[in-house]
């Protein structure tokens, strides 16, 4: 059940790390992302199409490119991120005597 959980947010921090390497490096191509973060190519590649798709990036003839739509994404993050944790923290068991009784 959690597996699930764990390897879509594995792929989403793969995706954010392909969002912040085309904010601070762009134009930016395949080759060197995959180069500098260590990802293979398809994987960098499927990243590129998620934030093309939520059009967060664009293609250029130099490489990935941001949109209008990337800092207001940004900005948003990180209250996103946080509403998350509470609610994943409000799902915690904390004390198994507790259920037991």
């Amino acid at each position: 059940m959690i597996d699930r959980l764990e390897k879509e947010v594995d792929m989403l921090e793969r995706h954010l790390q392909v969002l912040r390497m085309v904010i601070e490096n762009e134009p930016i191509g395949i080759v060197k992302m995959s180069n500098e973060t260590g990802y293979p190519h398809h994987k960098v590649r499927y990243s590129l199409r998620v934030l093309e798709e939520e059009n967060l990036i664009e293609p250029s003839s130099q490489g990935a490119i941001t949109t209008e739509q990337t800092s207001e994404f940004v900005d948003d993050l990180d209250e996103k991120i946080d509403h998350i944790i509470e609610k994943l923290d409000d799902m915690k068991i904390e004390d198994v005597a507790e259920i037991e009784n």
